[in-house]
Formats: structure tokens, sequence, C-alpha cells
């Protein structure tokens, strides 16, 4: 059995790195506050997707360190399955971000502002519109508002990938405990660590969504509106690179 100090000194260290690793890795939060904004999805609808996210993400690490304590795998052969799944995790960002980087700009194309002229018996009148805001006229009969449009799944294919994503610092914590037999220092590593992490993803998106919807937006930055769809996508597409890349 660890003594109950250690298993204290572990569970601090594992609070510390959880916070640290998440915090410094903007893959954990920036997704989710830029799909928010471009989605327009609601805070309780943010915070859920977040909270399950960040289950989702721990759970992978988690099962697969419990299955190489149970079946005596070497912490080397962990940290390569972890690291394979960091690297996949990463271009699969950088893919869908990319993806969604270019429907973004696609439908800002397409809710581009422009004029037309129209005719109702002997009068004419020009107006400005977009294609997907709302377009109401007398002489349309199925009017409604498209701004609306989404890119259907993303929030699951968000999902999936922190399910691939790994939690690197979780394993080499792990090992300590599980060679000393205990499993009480196993639950404690697991548990702090996986509370932290989620507690501090949930609360970098709270903040900094409760923060974006009180900043008012200038006038002259409101036909950039329609931009938020590709800058969402490319902020995604950047947080892979910076894994990728930078090792963050």
């Amino acid at each position: 059995m660890v003594p109950g100090t250690e298993i204290i000194v572990l569970s601090v260290t594992a609070a510390t790195i959880a916070f640290v690793h998440t915090v410094l890795g903007p893959d954990h939060y920036l997704p989710f506050i830029a799909m928010a904004r471009a989605r327009k999805w609601s805070l309780a609808r943010t915070m859920t997707i977040t909270l399950y996210c960040g289950l989702g993400h721990l759970a992978g690490s988690v099962a697969l360190g419990l299955v190489g304590i149970a079946i005596g795998s070497q912490l080397a052969s962990l940290e390569w399955l972890e690291a394979v799944r960091g690297t996949l995790a990463a271009w699969l960002l950088i893919g869908f971000g990319l993806a969604y980087l270019a429907w973004g700009l696609r439908q800002a194309w397409r809710n581009k502002p422009h004029s037309h002229w129209h005719r109702h018996d002997d009068v004419f009148h020009n107006h400005e519109h977009k294609h997907q805001s709302e377009h109401a006229h007398a002489h349309t009969g199925h009017d409604r508002d498209s701004s609306t449009r989404q890119l259907p799944l993303t929030p699951w294919v968000i999902f999936i990938i922190f399910v691939l994503g790994p939690c690197e610092p979780l394993i080499p914590l792990l090992m300590y405990p599980a060679a000393r037999d205990s499993m009480l220092g196993v639950m404690m590593v697991t548990g702090v660590f996986g509370l932290v992490t989620v507690a501090t993803m949930c609360a970098v998106v709270l903040i900094s969504t409760l923060g974006l919807q009180r900043m008012k937006r200038p006038d002259r930055l409101a036909g950039l509106e329609r931009f938020a769809h590709a800058a969402a996508g490319g902020t995604i597409m950047l947080c892979g690179i910076s894994i990728v890349f930078l090792g963050l």
C-alpha cells in the first residue's frame, strides 16, 4: 500500500499537472468557445458539450491505463500508444478545422449583402439582402430565416476527436501507485486528475463565453459576423497545428 502521505502528494501533483496541462493546451477549450460563438449555442448547450467531450477525453486514457496495469504493460509502451493517439487526434482536428473553414467561407460568400430590384404592380423598388438572412417580401410565400443553417453532426465530430485524444500526463501518474499495488492510489490519482481537467475545461469555456457574450461588438465589425463559421474552423485547425508542430 502507498502510505497516506504519498497518496496526498500524488493527488496534489495530479491536480497541478492536470490544471497546467489543460490551460496550456488550447485544444481543450478553444474549439468549444469558437463553435459556441459561430453556431450561437446557448450557454447550457455549450457547457454540456464541453462536459461530455471532457469526460470522453479522459475515458480513453483511463481505460488504456487500467488495461495496461492489468496486463502489466511497461510505461514506455503505453506512452508510445498515447503519442500515436495524440498525433491522430491532432490531425483530425486539423482536417475537421480545414473542412469547417472551407464550409464557413462558402457560407460567408453566399451571405454577402447585395441588391435586387423588384416590381410590385407599377412600383419598382431596390433592396439589399443576404441569401441566408431573413428575407421577407409580400411576393414570396416561403420566406424563412436561413441564417441558422449549420453543418450537421459537428458536436459529435468534436466528441469523437476528444475521445481519441489522450491525456498524456495521466499514464505516468498512474504507474507509480500501480507499481506499489495500491488501487486506492490509482483511484485517487485518476479521480483528482479527471476532476481538475474537466473542471478547468468548463471554467475556461464558461468565463470566455460569458465574456464574449457581454462584449459589445463595434458597428464597423458588424459585417464580419458572416465569417464566424470560417473563424471557428480556422481556430480549430490552428489548435491541431499547435499540437503537431509546437507540442502543446
